[in-house]
């Protein structure tokens, strides 16, 4: 079977399940996406390894893996999403020691979180891509009458929390000047925050 690499489009608040995030995943040689359903800490996890600009304080627990991993020398050379059972993916982290390679079984979350900070490379087979991806908006009606409920997960995949808080947080921030928005995001990162910290660097990018 092929493997068909992948990169990441962004987090959106997924709007048929609460309290669960969509990380949406984009076909590097192609036009299909791969939404994969999270949880809140994979989801904040992912995008503070999106975000170089905000720094944790103290290391997360996927930031302790890679300290952990690479003090014994051990490297992820690339994750593989290789399975697709019930709507659940399973992923792979192939990782490497003394040039031998080891086969590690993960969530796809975790392991998506270690492959940004490792820069490696994340793959899929092809026959799960045919299985769940689905294309862009502009070819949805022509390819997939039923992606139409997919809208609201790709609507806004560079979003992290929920849309409504996003718009109010917005509304209350663009009161601020820039220098009290730096002061604040240092604040909300201080205090490990790290969701309001990416609503305020939200507000910053559109300054």
């Amino acid at each position: 079977m092929s493997l068909v690499k992948l990169s990441i489009k962004g987090i959106s608040y997924s709007q048929t399940q609460n309290g669960a995030y969509a990380l949406i995943l984009n076909e590097v040689d192609g036009e299909r996406k791969l939404p994969i359903v999270i949880g809140a800490f994979e989801a904040q996890s992912i995008a503070i390894a999106l975000e170089k600009e905000i720094k944790p304080p103290r290391p997360l627990t996927h930031d302790l893996f890679k300290n952990f991993a690479e003090r014994f020398d051990i490297v992820v050379k690339q994750v593989i999403i290789h399975k697709l059972v019930d709507g659940v993916f399973y992923s792979s982290l192939i990782c490497e020691r003394d040039k031998i390679e080891e086969i590690i079984d993960a969530r796809t979350s975790d392991a998506i979180a270690l492959a940004l900070r490792f820069s490696a490379p994340i793959f899929t087979y092809k026959n799960i891509l045919d299985k769940a991806g689905i294309y862009l908006k502009s070819n949805a009606a022509e390819t997939d009458p039923g992606s139409q409920e997919l809208d609201d997960v790709l609507s806004n995949p560079e979003t992290f929390g929920r849309e409504e808080e996003t718009n109010q947080s917005g509304d209350v921030y663009a009161k601020h000047s820039l220098q009290e928005l730096n002061e604040l995001l240092d604040q909300a990162v201080s205090q490990e925050d790290y969701e309001k910290a990416a609503k305020i660097r939200d507000e910053i990018s559109r300054r």
